[in-house]
């Protein structure tokens, strides 16, 4: 199983694992246990004391890695079931409890959190060090829904599969500074960014960076 406590203790590493560095991730893990425990309900006891399988994610901190992890590097199940040591079923499932609890955390932190940051000072005080920024779109494979609207909505030509999208902001150093919610993986990029206006939140001095799926937002992007 992956060394998480090795990895808290090395900024590096854990940027590169979760894109968040141990300060962020510290400021994260307090909302993220809170909506955590408020979600748990209480159940009487199906199984005897040890039965049932082994927990393999004991703290929220293992959880909120998890889910960090799986975002930054959208691992297959397989692939994470063997890094955390746990069945590809289980990845998955842990996947999905832990999907929304992650963005009704960042809707707090890192989703669009102002319209516009009004000032550069403002914008470097909030992201220091920021000189450019990257924004694209990122799509995750999602299990067929039986809802043959949702097949629909959630079928993302590009992939040949069904997805979820989401849209975020990096800098140079593929730290996620905004990351949307999730989205239709049928939605395109460019109207994706007209009803988010992620762009909207950087301030004009900030070069940002897109490809050629946000035609039309070139104006101020380069």
């Amino acid at each position: 199983m992956l060394n998480i406590e090795g990895a808290l203790k090395q900024d590096r590493l854990l940027r590169a694992l979760t894109g968040l560095n141990r300060k962020a991730f510290d400021a994260l893990l307090p909302s993220f246990s809170s909506i955590y425990f408020e979600t748990q309900q209480t159940k009487p006891r199906q199984r005897a004391l040890g039965g049932g399988r082994k927990a393999r994610l004991l703290t929220t901190q293992d959880k909120l890695f998890f889910i960090l992890f799986y975002f930054k590097c959208y691992p297959t199940f397989d692939v994470a079931g063997l890094l955390f040591d746990m069945h590809r079923s289980q990845a998955h499932e842990w996947m999905h409890r832990l999907q929304p609890l992650l963005e009704a955390v960042l809707g707090h932190y890192m989703a669009l959190p102002e319209r516009h940051l009004e000032s550069i000072e403002a914008f470097l005080s909030r992201f220091p060090g920021v000189q450019r920024v990257m924004i694209d779109g990122t799509e995750r494979p999602i299990a067929r829904p039986e809802d043959p609207e949702q097949q629909k909505q959630n079928y993302s030509g590009k992939k040949k599969r069904h997805t979820r999208k989401h849209l975020a902001a990096v800098d140079e150093t593929k730290r996620i500074l905004i990351l949307s919610k999730a989205r239709e993986g049928k939605l395109h990029d460019k109207r994706f960014h007209d009803e988010d206006d992620i762009a909207g939140s950087i301030p004009d001095e900030i070069p940002i960076e897109v490809d050629s799926g946000f035609q039309g937002i070139q104006k101020r992007c380069f």
